[in-house]
């Protein structure tokens, strides 16, 4: 599956709405992108690594590239307090 992602700022993920579906159907896949996001979570606490985050609202896919604060059992946390849900969330990279 090749999909398209637009790129988005951190500034305007707060305007999106995102569905209660999880985008990814394989349970090892999940379990990878959590371990991706804690992964994250500890580089952008130590070392402020930016990454890029590739995921879903309900109308489109979507790019962006920031930090990760923290990481909760539902959303992951970026600057200001922005928010993205982890079932929304494709991969990391």
């Amino acid at each position: 599956m090749n999909l398209a992602f637009k790129p988005i700022e951190k500034e305007d993920i707060e305007g999106l709405n995102f569905p209660a579906e999880e985008v990814l159907a394989d349970s090892q896949e999940i379990a990878h992108r959590k371990q991706e996001l804690e992964n994250a979570m500890a580089l952008g606490n130590t070392e402020h690594v930016k990454i890029a985050i590739f995921f879903e609202d309900d109308k489109d896919l979507w790019v962006t590239n920031t930090t990760v604060w923290a990481v909760t059992p539902v959303h992951i946390v970026l600057k200001k307090g922005v928010t993205i849900p982890i079932n929304r969330i494709y991969r990391i990279m």
